[in-house]
């Protein structure tokens, strides 16, 4: 029997921005996007027009790792994500400066990028939507 395992990252209202950030930022493909709106209506549920246009779920490919979105629902509160971070293994160091830049453009740098004990490239940066990203080049393997 197997099992996988996926991040799934909350977002206030602007899912869907995030999810074509990550999509450019990390190389990704989005595989499908689903909003409130597009669910049947029921009429003991009405949904505002602002719900209307928030995701109920998405779904964005990166490389063999999948990545699933949503806004949370009106009314719901809601803390940035800094109750999770998402790993990224990148082979190539340029990969990697490249990914980093991208996810520090309107964003904050925790760690630059630099040669550690276990990486020849590893450094953390919160994106612009509060999310923290460790960048981590694997050493090669003996």
């Amino acid at each position: 029997m197997s099992i996988s395992l996926n991040p799934y990252l909350l977002f206030d209202g602007n899912t869907k921005e995030a999810v074509y950030f990550y999509e450019k930022a990390l190389g990704g493909k989005v595989i499908g996007i689903m909003t409130f709106g597009d669910m049947p209506a029921d009429p003991n549920h009405p949904l505002t027009e602002d719900m209307k246009d928030r995701v109920m779920h998405a779904h964005l490919k990166v490389g063999e790792a999948d990545l699933m979105f949503s806004d949370t629902y009106e009314g719901m509160p809601y803390q940035p994500g800094n109750s999770i971070q998402l790993a990224i293994h990148p082979k190539e160091k340029a990969r990697a400066e490249g990914i980093f830049a991208a996810l520090a453009d309107g964003g904050q740098v925790i760690m630059p990028l630099q040669k550690t004990d276990w990486s020849p490239l590893y450094g953390q940066v919160k994106d612009k939507f509060g999310v923290t990203f460790q960048v981590n080049v694997p050493e090669e393997q003996q």
